[in-house]
């Protein structure tokens, strides 16, 4: 057994006698402080998922750091949001190895694609257009899960930094990404052998996958993700999001209460609704706005002895009117704006990461990065 899984192991048989709600907070990574989780690092003010917007994100005082993970066709586990590698997003420079059929890359699957492919890709000199003030660090590569916690360890070299990681699997389009068994498999294989195990949630939106991590391992925590798109199907079916779960299989009496006694079924730990339903207005204040994370179920998940952190809420209006509902976090995109307003009610917030020793290691291995070889220079067995 990994060091890390016995320590847990220990730990779960010292809290099994509390009342549920203490053990949970207990037994759930948590700081003293509230938690603003930097979404995919902050991408309001870096370029996505990658080692800058990470750097910056601790830099900012996120109390946790949340990102992606995708799975190449050669079984790596990378930091990266979306099932293909996009336009939006990502630059082509050169083929891995001479006349690659699979070039240009820009367009393919992650699932189709090995690392040497995808090390190839510039994704760091595009700005998106819904994030104008994002910073942009030309040349940056797709990080592996391993060079995060690599870079992570050199920033933080009291592996104080919380970590919510979540798996990106469709399955709606089951082609698309690699399978549940692949993901878990090898994510968790990272996860444990890491100095940040006790401080992981895993995270996802196919509840499938925190299934099979909490059969794989019991200690991990898990944290299910929900929106109205995966919480049912229009034609009102059971949707393939939740592990073949239909919500009005639960009690409720409500279906923001099934939404909480579903992901409790499941063993969550934690409730991640989406801040805001689909097809209303953006803003509380602007006639027709709809929440989808509501009293009630952060009521019934807390009743349940779950947390709840609802993501991704971008706009003051929304972050208040959570904070009036108790949540327990707020996945940001601008986690430096939340943070200010978490210590204006004067709620305890993470200190900021000191500036000099975060960006001396962002350097430091974002050099790393680039003095990799060149896939071409290699045989070309990586086809």
């Amino acid at each position: 057994m990994f060091p890390q899984l016995t320590f847990l192991a220990n730990q779960a048989l010292l809290l099994v006698a509390l009342p549920a709600q203490e053990r949970l907070a207990r037994w759930i990574p948590q700081s003293r402080f509230y938690d603003v989780q930097a979404h995919r690092g902050g991408r309001g003010n870096t370029i996505e998922n990658t080692l800058p917007s990470f750097a910056w994100g601790l830099i900012d005082g996120a109390t946790t750091l949340e990102l992606d993970n995708g799975l190449t066709k050669d079984g790596v586990v990378v930091v990266w949001h979306d099932e293909e590698i996009t336009a939006e997003k990502c630059i082509d420079t050169a083929p891995a190895f001479p006349d690659d059929p699979d070039f240009p890359y820009v367009g393919k699957f992650v699932a189709n694609l090995t690392l040497a492919q995808i090390k190839t890709l510039d994704c760091g000199s595009k700005r998106q257009h819904k994030y104008p003030m994002q910073l942009t660090y030309p040349g940056t590569k797709i990080s592996t899960m391993q060079e995060l916690f690599d870079f992570a360890s050199c920033a933080d070299p009291a592996h104080q930094i919380l970590w919510n990681i979540e798996s990106k699997i469709n399955p709606a389009q089951p082609n698309q990404t690699r399978s549940v068994e692949d993901f878990v498999t090898s994510q968790h294989e990272i996860f444990a052998a890491s100095p940040y195990y006790p401080s992981i949630t895993f995270q996802s939106f196919d509840w499938r996958s925190l299934v099979a991590m909490k059969k794989l391992d019991p200690y991990m925590i898990t944290s299910a993700l929900i929106d109205d798109e995966t919480a049912m199907n229009p034609d009102n079916k059971t949707t393939p999001w939740l592990a073949g779960l239909r919500l009005d299989a639960f009690p409720g009496p409500t279906k923001d209460e099934q939404v909480a006694q579903a992901a409790h079924f499941i063993g969550a730990h934690i409730l991640s609704p989406a801040a805001t339903g689909s097809g209303g207005s953006e803003d509380p204040m602007i006639e027709g706005y709809v929440p989808f994370t509501t009293k009630s179920m952060v009521d019934e998940a807390h009743r349940l002895g779950m947390l709840v952190k609802p993501w991704t809420a971008n706009r003051m209006n929304i972050v208040e009117e959570l904070l009036t509902l108790r949540v327990d976090g707020i996945i940001t995109d601008y986690p430096n704006v939340v943070r200010r307003l978490i210590k204006s009610q004067n709620l305890p917030a993470a200190p900021k990461y000191p500036k000099q020793r975060v960006l001396s290691c962002l350097a430091a291995h974002l050099q790393l990065q680039r003095d990799v070889p060149s896939p071409s220079l290699s045989s070309s067995s990586s086809s």
